[in-house]
C-alpha cells in the first residue's frame, strides 16, 4: 500500500496491519480492536481493548467468562460491541472443542462409549447416532441419525451411509440408547445391525461395532462376538 501506516486513523491500523502482515502479527488487543471497530471519546479502539484485557490480567480464558453486562460497563462498549466480543470468543471455544473431537481415537468399545456419552446422557427417549471415523480410527464427528420415542427409534441405512459418504468416513460405529437401562439387544437391534453391516461391506465403509448405550454402561455387539 502506498499510504504510510502512521497516517491512518488509530482504529484502522489493526485492520491494515492484518492485511499487510497477517493475523498472527496482531496482539490480542489489536484483534479485539478489530471486533469492536472504534473506541470511546477518550480512548482508541486498541487502548480500550487493552483496558478490557488488563481487567482480566490479559487472560483470554477469563475474558470469555465475562457476561455482556460485564463488558458494557467499559465506557465505549455497548451491546453490539459486547456481543461481537462474546461471539468471537465462543467461536474460539467451539473450534477448540471441534479439534479435540477430531483427535479422539477409538481403540475400544469404551472409547466409543465415552465419545458418545455427552450426546446421549440423561435422555428419556431413544436416539440413533453414528460415530464417523477416518482411516486412523479417529472420530471425524458424531452424527445423529434419528430420534424416536420411549420404546424405540428407526434408523434408515440410506441416511446412515449418506452421512458417512458426505464426511468421507472410512468406517462407522452405530450407537443407540435404551432409556430403560436394559442393555439386552432386541431382535430388531440384531436385524438392523446385520442389515447395516452388509450395506457397509458393499460400500467399503465397514461397521466396526454397534453400542447400546445407557447412562450406567453399554452393550457392544463386537465385544460380545455377535457382530
Amino acid at each position: 500500500m502506498i499510504s504510510n501506516i502512521l497516517s491512518w486513523a488509530e482504529e484502522d491500523r489493526p485492520r491494515e496491519k492484518l492485511m499487510m502482515k497477517g493475523k498472527a502479527a496482531l496482539s490480542d488487543a489489536e484483534l479485539i480492536a478489530i471486533l469492536i471497530g472504534s473506541g470511546s471519546r477518550d480512548l482508541s479502539a486498541v487502548d480500550l481493548s487493552k483496558l478490557i484485557l488488563q481487567s482480566v490480567n490479559n487472560n483470554l480464558n477469563e475474558l470469555a467468562k465475562l457476561s455482556i453486562n460485564d463488558l458494557i460497563k467499559f465506557k465505549g462498549i455497548g451491546d453490539a460491541k459486547a456481543i461481537s466480543i462474546a461471539s468471537a470468543l465462543e467461536l474460539g471455544r467451539r473450534r477448540k472443542d471441534s479439534e479435540v473431537t477430531k483427535k479422539t481415537k477409538v481403540s475400544s468399545s469404551s472409547d466409543a462409549y465415552e465419545a458418545i456419552r455427552p450426546h446421549l446422557m440423561d435422555l428419556s427417549h431413544e436416539q440413533f447416532w453414528v460415530l464417523l471415523l477416518n482411516r486412523a480410527n479417529e472420530i471425524i464427528r458424531p452424527q445423529q441419525i434419528s430420534i424416536g420415542g420411549v420404546a424405540g427409534t428407526v434408523a434408515d441405512p440410506k441416511i446412515i451411509f449418506k452421512a458417512a459418504i458426505e464426511h468421507l468416513a472410512s468406517s462407522i460405529i452405530l450407537v443407540h440408547n435404551h432409556p430403560s437401562g436394559n442393555l439386552t439387544p432386541s431382535q430388531a437391534d440384531k436385524d438392523l445391525t446385520k442389515k447395516v453391516k452388509e450395506s457397509g461391506k458393499m460400500l467399503d465403509i465397514p461397521v466396526l461395532d454397534h453400542l447400546i448405550f445407557s447412562d450406567n454402561g453399554y452393550f457392544s455387539f463386537a465385544d460380545e462376538g455377535i457382530f
